[in-house]
């Protein structure tokens, strides 16, 4: 045998496999130890057989580690891995969900460019774009998600990118993201996706006419709620882009962080199935209930762009949002008296939680501008987990017993 043919066969041939293979296999190298699992490089920097070789890697001349700020082993095989499921040309991974939002903004817009940004977007992010990209002279202006119309009127002649989240946080709003890609594409614009509700497994934006899809890892890739991190994923030109910024700024993700997010792609679609059905029930029961005013949930022919939903994901996800008869004092009542599920406001995880939105993820928002985006008093939000569906039902009972 051959060092060639040894070498090579250390890794497997993914030629024309499906996405599931790519979940388990994509991006892995295996080191001369012929290791079966991810290698976890916990090394902040690597060394160079000459002065040469070394000049050569860090003009970019040459491919190797330099430094793992924006170069690391085990970080480049979770992004492949991100970048194969999405059908990405290039994925960079980053310290935190908002930190791949940060590094996008940063690296493809400059002082005067306008961006167009969902009403309908995760509190933080509407702070990030007002407290801090307006601060640095980007321009931006929200635009109801579903409205395709509005977004054709707000676009300027320096629009330079189309922020949504579809589905969205917390209300489950959608848009035709083929359509609105049409529009930003027309206007010169990109097109970026926060995919983070759905993952690759229910929706592929990319597929889709996007032109960018971001991810909080921390969420559904991770799926156990033990790390953070964020990952980019688009055309390569882009991503030059990105990894530049992060290889100034910083923003990095952990090798650890990634060996972990790895592990959790083994199972997404396995876990989003899970998820989709428990959901699905849970929506449908919350329906039933007379203290519940209106249940929130793609999958629910009730719900306005269920047709939608049908045709650009392959499922409705877990996250069911639903407004309770009588305001906050209400909901907080509701909350109080579930007895398993957790109250916080992370998601994704295989432990059902709830949080009351309005004075959580969405709590440094004014009030009228949760109310532009339809976040009301009353509502509460469910991230529906692995547990037996019958006693997350109990659990809500209980504290709709309260309302």
């Amino acid at each position: 045998m051959t060092q060639e043919w040894q070498a090579g066969r250390l890794d497997s041939d993914l030629h024309g496999v499906g996405f599931d293979t790519l979940a388990v296999r994509a991006g892995q190298r295996r080191t001369p130890e012929g290791e079966h699992g991810e290698a976890l490089f916990t090394s902040s920097s690597y060394v160079f057989r000459s002065a040469a070789e070394a000049a050569a890697v860090f003009a970019g001349e040459q491919p190797g580690n330099v430094y793992s700020r924006y170069t690391n082993p085990t970080v480049r095989t979770f992004e492949e891995r991100i970048a194969a499921l999405e059908g990405a040309e290039q994925a960079v991974a980053t310290a935190s969900g908002m930190a791949a939002i940060l590094a996008m903004v940063m690296s493809l817009c400059s002082a005067g460019d306008h961006v167009l940004v969902s009403r309908s977007v995760f509190g933080a992010t509407v702070s990030l774009f007002d407290k801090y990209f307006k601060r640095f002279g980007v321009q931006v202006d929200y635009v109801p998600l579903t409205d395709l119309q509005a977004w054709r009127d707000a676009l300027r002649d320096n629009t330079r990118l189309l922020f949504v989240e579809s589905p969205s946080n917390p209300l489950a709003e959608l848009v035709d993201i083929a359509a609105l890609a049409e529009i930003a594409h027309a206007g010169g614009a990109w097109l970026a996706v926060d995919n983070c509700f759905c993952t690759p497994v229910l929706q592929k934006p990319l597929a889709l006419g996007a032109d960018i899809v971001i991810h909080s890892a921390t969420k559904f890739i991770d799926g156990q709620g033990r790390c953070l991190g964020g990952v980019v994923a688009g055309r390569a030109e882009q991503m030059k882009e990105v990894v530049g910024f992060l290889r100034t700024a910083g923003p990095t993700l952990s090798p650890f962080n990634a060996w972990v997010f790895l592990k959790g792609l083994e199972t997404l679609r396995l876990r989003m199935q899970a998820h989709c059905a428990a959901a699905q029930q849970l929506a449908e029961w919350l329906e039933q209930q007379p203290q519940v005013e209106h249940v929130y949930y793609a999958g629910l022919p009730s719900h306005p762009q269920h047709a939608l939903a049908c045709r650009q994901q392959t499922g409705f996800g877990a996250v069911v949002s639903f407004e309770v008869r009588g305001g906050k004092a209400a909901a907080w009542r509701c909350v109080d008296a579930t007895r398993m599920i957790s109250i916080t406001a992370n998601l994704g995880d295989s432990k059902t939680t709830i949080t009351h939105p309005a004075s959580t993820t969405h709590g440094r928002l004014s009030a009228e501008d949760r109310q532009r985006a339809g976040i009301s008093d009353g509502l509460l939000r469910i991230a529906v987990g692995l547990e037996d569906i019958a006693d997350i039902q109990a659990d809500l009972a209980r504290g709709l017993a309260q309302v």
